[in-house]
This record gives structure tokens, C-alpha cells and sequence, in this order.
């Protein structure tokens, strides 16, 4: 049973409505969450059914229009911009579909870029290790395959230790193989550093590798089901 010291996640009754002109559009439909420390979440479901949406809100990218949400005791959705950017900065890495290194830097630099303003980070050189790159690691991204590029965007995101891993669509660009080293180098990251990993994907092969798989459909979570045989990366058919 997980207790509350446990939760490093939390919303109740999360919503958020864009409005254009007289159109309002429905993203989340009061949301309610929890992730525990060290936790590994598989977030599936079609485009528009808010998912993306949920990971911008609890990561501090966007606002909620009502509802609340925790990250531990502080709450997220009473925090200013300024109170978010800290948020960001110090405890959440992340992972999206494109990588967006910086070209003209090797993959050592684009990673050394987070330690630089983060409050205890681990050596550039170290994050590309769990990642499986150190000998990348003076590559420059255009000589790098995809897979190696998201590997470094993962190193990066991990290089602040951060308390919260949050991936969008991270294996949505890649091939079946390449995904898998991606999932491999995630699985790791959560392993090692006790990230808690919320990762969204179409892919719902990816939920044989989660702790616990929710389902988003109309802004709201349609399915929750916890993984008793949470099995490995290469063992997924993809």
C-alpha cells in the first residue's frame, strides 16, 4: 500500500478549458492522480484526449483552469510563474518526441548545458554512461542515429537528478529497435536514480514495461490497471 509521504505526484479534479473566441474546448475533465517515488507509468491514448495536456500541467509547462495539483507537499497550482520555472528547473526532466539538441555542441556539451544552472548535478559524463553513450559522447548530434540523439535528450533531462521524469511520445520518431534501446536507457534512469516516470505513447506494447497503466479518453482517465508482470524492453513485441 503506498502511503502519502510515498506520493511525489498528486492532482484532484485537474481541468483545463481553452477557450478561442466562443469555443471552448475541453482538454481535462477534473482529473484525479497519484505517481509514487520511483514509479514507472505508461500513459496511453488517442490524439486530443488530454494526456499531453495532464504532463504540461504537472510538469509546469501550463496551467490548470480549476483543480489542484502536488508535487509532494508544495502545491503546484498556486505557484506564479516564477515558483513554476523553479519547479522546472530543479526537480523535472524532460523527454519529447524531437530531441532538440544543439547542433553545433557534441553530445557531452548539449548535456553539460543542464548541469550548468542545476542545483546538484551529476557529471555530463555520467548521464551519457546510464544512457549507454559514453563513447558518443564527442559526437555532434548530425552524427549520431535518432535513437543515440533521444538517448542524449534522456541524458540531458537526467542530469539535474531529477525528482520527476516526464517523456512524451519519447519512442514516436523511432523505429522498433531503436525504440527499444530508448526504453532500455529510461528503465535504467528509473532504476538507478528512482526517477518517478510518467511516459506517454500510442505505442500500448509500451505498457508491458510500466508499474501502472492509465488511459486518457475525453479529458478524463477511462482505465487504470497496475502491471503484475512488469517485464523488460526486449521482451516487449512490438
Amino acid at each position: 500500500m503506498t502511503v502519502a509521504s510515498d506520493i511525489v505526484i498528486r492532482t484532484e479534479g485537474l481541468s483545463k478549458v481553452y477557450r478561442s473566441g466562443s469555443v471552448e474546448v475541453h482538454a481535462l475533465r477534473g482529473v484525479d492522480f497519484e505517481a509514487a517515488r520511483g514509479e514507472f507509468v505508461v500513459i496511453l491514448g488517442p490524439s486530443g484526449s488530454g494526456k499531453s495536456t495532464f504532463l504540461n500541467i504537472i510538469g509546469g509547462l501550463d496551467t490548470a483552469s480549476s483543480g489542484r495539483a502536488w508535487f509532494g507537499d508544495s502545491e503546484l497550482t498556486a505557484l506564479g510563474e516564477a515558483g513554476l520555472t523553479r519547479y522546472r528547473r530543479d526537480h523535472v526532466g524532460f523527454v519529447f518526441q524531437f530531441y532538440n539538441l544543439v547542433p553545433s555542441l557534441t553530445a557531452l556539451e548539449n548535456v553539460a548545458l543542464v548541469t550548468e544552472i542545476a542545483r546538484d548535478p551529476m557529471p555530463a559524463a555520467t548521464a551519457l554512461d546510464l544512457v549507454g553513450l559514453s563513447d558518443r559522447r564527442d559526437h555532434f548530434p548530425a552524427q549520431l542515429s535518432g535513437g543515440e540523439q533521444q538517448r542524449v535528450a534522456i541524458a540531458r533531462a537526467i542530469a539535474k537528478r531529477p525528482e520527476v521524469l516526464l517523456c512524451d511520445e519519447p519512442t514516436g520518431a523511432l523505429d522498433s529497435a531503436t525504440g527499444i534501446r530508448v526504453l532500455e536507457a529510461l528503465t535504467e534512469v528509473n532504476r538507478t536514480l528512482g526517477a518517478t516516470t510518467l511516459v506517454i505513447t500510442h505505442n500500448a506494447a509500451i505498457r508491458a514495461i510500466a508499474d501502472r497503466v492509465i488511459r486518457f479518453a475525453d479529458g478524463r482517465i477511462a482505465e487504470h490497471e497496475r502491471n503484475a508482470d512488469r517485464k523488460l524492453p526486449s521482451e516487449v513485441e512490438w
